[in-house]
């Protein structure tokens, strides 16, 4: 099968420079990978033509005008334009660990999505981060908390079976899940715009079309890097969203990817 690798940002070159050196570190590389953008400005784009030059693998860079947050919206337009069959989604702020593309394809299955673990680095361990340009972590590196999830140990992930309830462990951050699954419930809500819930909800129209979560801890790792929290604005009304797509047993969203096809 045929991987996507695909990576969201939004105007943070710094962290992105980190994750993109994480992507090239990896021990099984992707088959493409897709930089979904919401709106970047120059320094983002200079930063990811200068990675494509570089890079030894296949990278398409899908951008729209800054509008505000529009994460399902750009999300639906980079994967109408993949290639692969399976997609390995996280964002421009979560450096991976070498092994994150190889434990995910390891523990694809069919009719289920895979949800991984994120270890914490710290805001005052920022300035440090940047500057040495640090991509491994381990249970007793400084600048992090969580610091259990960084073990990486493929038995233990076998001990965790696949469930059709959504975890609150579940973050968009660490996520895989097959293309056919994502159309067949159009993608992305794109009624879901500003921060939340829209990884969520998501799932959950997954999971109401017959899809289970299997959590791959001690598997498929990744580093967020500390940042300010964005504005929680639009939470209600997304809320209201994920609420219906529970309570109505809603497989497919209206406002969705197939427009992009």
């Amino acid at each position: 099968m045929r991987t996507t690798l695909l990576i969201s940002t939004y105007n943070w070159p710094e962290a992105l420079e980190l994750v993109l050196l994480s992507v090239e570190k990896q021990t099984l590389k992707p088959d493409e990978l897709i930089i979904a953008d919401d709106g970047s400005g120059k320094e983002t784009r200079d930063l990811i033509d200068k990675f494509k030059k570089q890079s030894t693998i296949k990278v398409s860079h899908i951008w729209h005008e800054d509008q505000g947050f529009q994460k399902s919206i750009i999300l639906n337009k980079a994967i109408a334009q993949s290639k692969g069959d399976y997609i390995i989604q996280s964002d421009g702020d979560c450096i991976l660990h070498p092994d994150f593309v190889k434990d995910h394809l390891r523990l694809a299955k069919n009719n289920a999505y895979l949800y991984g673990s994120r270890v914490s680095i710290k805001k005052s361990y920022l300035k440090e981060l940047f500057e040495t340009k640090a991509l491994k972590f381990n249970l007793f590196s400084k600048g992090i908390k969580k610091r259990t999830r960084t073990l990486r140990i493929p038995l233990f992930s076998m001990l965790y079976h696949s469930k059709k309830e959504l975890s609150k462990k579940m973050r968009g951050c660490n996520v895989s899940y097959w293309k056919k699954d994502f159309i067949s419930i159009n993608g992305y809500n794109e009624d879901m715009t500003g921060w939340g819930r829209e990884d969520s909800e998501l799932i959950i129209r997954m999971m109401n079309h017959g899809c289970k979560g299997k959590r791959i801890r001690y598997s498929g790792i990744v580093y967020h890097i500390w940042h300010q929290s964005v504005s929680k604005n639009s939470l209600n009304k997304n809320d209201i969203i994920q609420q219906k797509a529970i309570d109505k047993n809603i497989k497919r969203c209206t406002n969705g990817v197939d427009k992009y096809f």
